[in-house]
């Protein structure tokens, strides 16, 4: 018999109701785990008879492994590679920031020296977009809500967490559950990360965002977007094709009014194919009447075979200024990190490295963009 992780918050409580343990052992349980990843059950102390019986015939403290630790040469972002007990594999990357770093309306900006976890929802993705290197794995597998919540106590081993983007391998949405009860343990005990401070990225699927606001209400929703009309969007993300653009942006528009939260625009520029000007004008007109920080994201190249190429650094300029000084959008050009280890944006796709682990502590923290729905 397989047995399931104890992250799987819904079933090892489950099981403790239908054996009539309190599962308010279930908070203590995970802080050891988080603790003594390498623990024993009968190591926990405190609990019930019942209990020790029930986690060794059903639960293990970790079903994943960490198979190998990669740092960039940027000194502040490190992917781990994950073996999960099916044998498939997942990345999840950590980038350290400082907040501090950079100004906000003229005014230096609060904050600190903390970590940001991109974590993963699935093995491949069924996405298809042409840009990503997710997508040419195709789909595996959906994870459980213990196998993401594991990625965060692996991660927690080489770094603070504070903040965590659902932006990894997979469309979040489309391991809806997982994610929701995954989100719900890190910002229970003992993990307690704040709503405000968990983002979940998706390409737009609109039956999912109808639900998400009453399910996890203070999160932050990013919308892979990338186009400002919906022939280029499908040209690009061929899975845009069952999320017309017009039903997209109603549906945005009913969780931004439920929500009353700015959500986060991913737009990744594409040299000759969405960064001209006229697609600038129409982004802005598309957006102009939502609350919105638009995060334009450079393309980083996915191997010698991409159709793709990045745009130049004043094409990418003109893209801003448009958006900024037309339509009053606020708009910031992201900070790659993490591209020679293929742990940047777009850049996740298994292909196990020999195992290593360059535990490098000469860190040079940047200014990090996920602050900025908050402000």
């Amino acid at each position: 018999m397989t047995l399931r992780s104890i992250f799987d918050g819904e079933t090892i409580r489950t099981e403790f109701d239908k054996a009539g343990i309190n599962s308010h052992f279930v908070h203590s349980i995970w802080k050891y785990v988080i603790e003594n990843p390498n623990c024993e059950w009968e190591e926990i102390p405190s609990l019930p008879s019942a209990a020790y019986s029930l986690l060794r015939s059903k639960f293990k403290p970790l079903t994943s492994t960490l198979h190998s630790v990669t740092n960039s040469t940027d000194h502040v972002t490190t992917k781990l590679l994950i073996n999960l007990q099916n044998g498939g594999f997942v990345e999840t990357v950590i980038m350290r920031y400082d907040s501090r770093l950079g100004k906000y309306a003229g005014k230096p900006r609060p904050g600190g020296l903390r970590s940001t976890l991109c974590i993963s929802s699935q093995v491949g993705c069924k996405m298809g977009c042409k840009f990503c290197a997710t997508g040419t794995m195709g789909f595996k597998s959906n994870l459980s809500s213990g196998e993401i919540v594991e990625q965060l106590v692996h991660a927690s081993r080489f770094s603070n967490i504070r903040n965590v983007v659902f932006m990894g391998m997979g469309e979040p949405l489309n391991n809806y559950a997982a994610v929701v009860e995954a989100v719900r343990i890190m910002t229970g005990l003992p993990f307690q990360l704040s709503s405000k401070r968990i983002t979940v990225s998706t390409v737009g699927i609109i039956h999912a965002i109808k639900k998400l606001h009453n399910d996890l209400p203070g999160l932050n929703l990013a919308v892979s977007l990338h186009a400002p009309v919906q022939d280029v969007r499908c040209q690009i993300m061929p899975a845009a094709r069952a999320f017309p653009l017009e039903k997209l942006m109603d549906a945005l528009q009913e969780y931004q009014k439920n929500s009353q939260q700015k959500i986060f625009i991913e737009y990744i520029m594409l040299n000759g194919v969405n960064d001209e000007e006229l697609h600038a004008h129409q982004l802005g007109k598309l957006l102009e009447t939502f609350q919105v920080v638009v995060n334009l994201i450079p393309f980083n190249p996915i191997g010698t075979l991409s159709e793709f190429r990045t745009s130049d650094e004043e094409k990418v300029s003109i893209f801003q200024k448009i958006l900024r000084g037309t339509y009053n959008i606020r708009t910031t050009i992201r900070k790659e990190m993490g591209q020679d280890i293929s742990g940047a944006c777009g850049q996740l796709v298994v292909n196990l490295p020999d195992k290593r682990s360059d535990k490098n502590k000469n860190t040079s923290p940047v200014t990090d963009i996920e602050d900025l729905c908050r402000q």
